[in-house]
């Protein structure tokens, strides 16, 4: 169940979850490099652990595709490459419009309320001219939709998407009509929630996503 307080800093998250998303996003963002050898031991200094909780990380992100390990050679940066992200655009595309299908149809009365509140949100920081807040609430807004769907191989596919792709254009300068943009394309999405209408919400999420891929790749 989404809350705004659960986007919360790594900070005050689990050892365990603060360093898997550390690692992940150094590797996102390249500061772990494609190539890059793996050696625990720099790893324990580098994040201030012990190589217990990097293990675990490691299986994870090779679990993720982003690490690789070659037999009597040890483990490697694998990372995302350009084709890698236009191929999950794509992947993540066709899953987002059947997600929200598949969460106007059974959506039930608790979510539907989450939704508003969510969409109540995004509008507020549009107002208040808020970037970085409004990039968490719309992640928010389609963990919603995951949810609602009642899909947990879906939910789990599309949240894994979301996490892999949330750096790419993230160095972005956003011009002064983002905002707005933004929150009328949720707008058509969350009318199709009210009207009880799936093939209007999936036409409204397709837009939302071509458009997103455009701001973030184009």
């Amino acid at each position: 169940m989404f809350k705004f307080s659960d986007m919360t800093e790594l900070s005050n998250a689990p050892m365990s979850t603060s360093l898997l998303a550390k690692m992940q996003e150094d590797i996102l963002t390249g500061r772990l490099r494609p190539g890059q050898k793996i050696v625990e031991q720099e790893l324990c200094k580098k994040y201030g652990v012990s190589r217990t909780p990097i293990r675990e990380a490691l299986r994870q992100l090779e679990a993720d595709g982003l690490v690789e390990n070659i037999l009597n050679r040890g483990a490697f940066v694998i990372g995302m490459s350009d084709q890698d992200y236009e191929d999950m655009f794509e992947m993540r595309k066709a899953y987002e419009i059947q997600a929200v299908k598949w969460a106007i149809e059974r959506i039930t009365e608790e979510e539907m309320e989450q939704l508003e509140e969510t969409f109540e949100f995004m509008e507020f920081y549009t107002m208040r001219n808020d970037i970085e807040k409004m990039l968490v609430i719309n992640s928010g807004f389609h963990q919603v939709i995951y949810q609602a769907s009642h899909n947990r191989v879906l939910q789990k596919q599309l949240e894994s998407f979301q996490n892999l792709t949330k750096y790419k254009g993230s160095d972005s300068v956003y011009d002064e009509n983002y905002l707005a943009t933004v929150l009328e394309e949720h707008r058509a999405i969350f009318k199709a929630f009210t009207e009880k209408d799936p093939r209007e919400g999936g036409l409204a999420m397709e837009i939302h996503m071509n458009r997103s891929r455009e701001r973030r790749c184009g």
